[in-house]
């Protein structure tokens, strides 16, 4: 006789387990403690086999029935029903290993050990605010090209061009590495450009004030009534004129005060290259001013948090936008005015350049490439900062 839900809700749990049968070997099971299991009795090989297909009344009796054809489907075909749920397990299990959120993290964990702290924390924030929550759980091996191509026109979607540019390369880098892995056997980031489906981005330059706009600039520096550390980086930033991510790395390791240098690492740079910013005595009193400020901390400037992390690249900016300069003026501006008043005054293009950090150098020059021109260079920096002192006093 058939089961129905009556019967079932109506059966009382014994000393021992017994069964109600639904016929075509699909039984309910009762446990003494009250419990109703769903098993499938079948034989496959001439052996009697037994398949658990849950509980009652979680699964419905509708729901095993339906299951119970499932299953008989499988014997048809030949297939150990028992077998192929070990294997759809086994391949469930490996998709999640397999996600192109699990790949890419272990990606990400080789490819950081040549980058900055900095910009590998960048990528893989960027990873989980736009790509992870799009296809982090889809197994690698699944993900083809108009899906990964869908995921970045997302990003393009919110007008951030630049960020959907580098999102694709980024995930190009991933797949390469499941590639070399054995994690996958294609890219499909490789089957498209990002020119031939991202907008051209806008190429802009650095906000900066023109030269003529300088010395009211110094002056509101000298002022700021702000965080003195602030105040103290700016001035920095405008005597040597580093990059701004340079600037708030910078670590007291790295300062020779008795040799007026500051040697920054290749880790530091843009150019993946050392880099030594001769010190103007200007710079060297900023520096025993910020000594003051910044304590036992290894860092010039760090976080007013507490963190162990540096300032603030947006402390600079808005200190900036505090002072009237929103849309005017960046850190990153200060380099541009060096430059152009630098080459004005004579100086040689190579020596400024060199000082800018722009050359391209190869591991093979880089050893002492940034040491080229150090004793002009270090007259130059000197006469630059004599320039800005006497800057701050034109009216």
């Amino acid at each position: 006789m058939k089961l129905t839900d009556s019967v079932i809700k109506a059966a009382q749990p014994k000393d021992k387990p017994y069964k109600l049968s639904d016929g075509e070997g699909l039984v309910l099971l009762l446990q003494p403690n009250g419990s109703k299991w769903w098993r499938f009795r079948y034989r496959y090989n001439g052996k009697e086999k037994m398949l658990s297909i849950g509980t009652y009344p979680e699964v419905t009796l509708k729901a095993a029935r339906a299951m119970r054809v499932t299953v008989c489907d499988l014997l048809t075909q030949g297939i150990d029903p028992s077998q192929y749920r070990q294997e759809q397990k086994r391949l469930k299990t490996l998709a999640i290993q397999n996600s192109f959120e699990s790949v890419a993290r272990l990606w990400w964990s080789s490819w950081k050990e040549a980058r900055t702290a900095r910009h590998a924390d960048y990528v893989i924030r960027r990873l989980e605010a736009d790509i992870f929550p799009m296809i982090g759980d889809k197994p690698i091996t699944e993900i083809t090209a108009p899906i990964l191509l869908m995921t970045v026109k997302r990003i393009e979607a919110r007008g951030a061009l630049d960020i959907a540019k580098r999102a694709l390369s980024t995930c190009g880098q991933i797949f390469r590495y499941a590639i070399g892995h054995g994690l996958a056997e294609r890219n499909p980031a490789a089957d498209v450009k990002p020119s031939d489906v991202l907008k051209p981005a806008k190429k802009t330059n650095y906000a900066r004030l023109d030269q003529r706009e300088l010395p009211e600039l110094l002056r509101r520096i000298e002022a700021y009534d702000g965080q003195p550390l602030t105040k103290l980086a700016l001035q920095l930033m405008a005597l040597t004129f580093v990059r701004t991510s340079e600037l708030i790395g910078a670590r007291w390791d790295e300062i020779e005060i008795d040799a007026k240098l500051w040697r920054i690492p290749a880790e530091r740079m843009k150019m993946r290259t050392p880099h030594i910013v001769p010190l103007p005595h200007q710079a060297i009193t900023v520096l025993e001013k910020i000594k003051s400020l910044s304590g036992s901390s290894p860092l010039l400037f760090p976080s007013e948090r507490g963190n162990g992390r540096s300032m603030s690249n947006n402390t600079l900016l808005f200190a900036l936008y505090r002072m009237g300069y929103h849309s005017r003026m960046t850190g990153h501006g200060f380099r541009g005015i060096a430059s152009t008043i630098l080459h004005e005054q004579g100086y040689p293009h190579e020596h400024i350049e060199l000082q800018l950090a722009h050359s391209a150098r190869d591991a093979v020059s880089a050893s002492y490439n940034h040491a080229l021109y150090l004793k002009q260079r270090a007259k130059m920096m000197q006469d630059w900062a004599n320039y800005l002192e006497e800057l701050k006093s034109v009216r």
